[in-house]
């Protein structure tokens, strides 16, 4: 059965920053932000596949600026490629200080998921539909980045 084409899936999380979150010195943990990356990225992937989705990698994560205590944290996700059974996320972080209105980028990672059948196994996701440039350049620069993941697998499974 052929799957249809579909716009790429977005997915937005907002979340208050608690001294739970955090550092002695107010900085929330920079897993704890991770955690919150994998999950709006999960939402995004789990839309477009409308299957059950499990992390797979996390192509890169990058920590701009640090985080405090009291921050708004709205994490903006959303399908920058998909290939036979994996998915690409984008997941952009920024922080607001809710007093002063003040918005800061924060973090930025691209997270790879594959979509799970009821059995457990891989399932082919439906191709996506690139309609705007940026879309088209998402999806451009997803290959190169699932070359390199390739690439490295290989290199790793060479060395066992």
């Amino acid at each position: 059965m052929e799957l249809a084409p579909q716009r790429p899936a977005r997915a937005t999380l907002s979340q208050v920053m608690l001294p739970g979150d955090a550092n002695p010195y107010g900085n929330v943990h920079g897993g704890t932000i991770m955690k919150l990356v994998d999950t709006a990225g999960a939402i995004a992937a789990h839309r477009h596949a409308r299957s059950r989705v499990v992390t797979i990698e996390v192509d890169s994560m990058t920590f701009l600026q640090p985080v405090h205590v009291g921050d708004l944290l709205t994490l903006e996700a959303r399908v920058t490629a998909v290939w036979r059974t994996s998915i690409e996320t984008l997941v952009e972080v920024t922080a607001e200080n809710i007093v002063t209105g003040e918005l800061r980028p924060t973090s930025k990672a691209f997270v790879v998921y594959v979509a799970l059948d009821a059995a457990g196994r891989p399932t082919p996701v439906p191709p996506l539909l690139l309609t705007t440039p940026q879309e088209r350049e998402l999806a451009r620069a997803a290959e190169a980045r699932r070359r390199r993941r390739l690439a490295s697998r290989a290199s790793l499974a060479d060395e066992r």
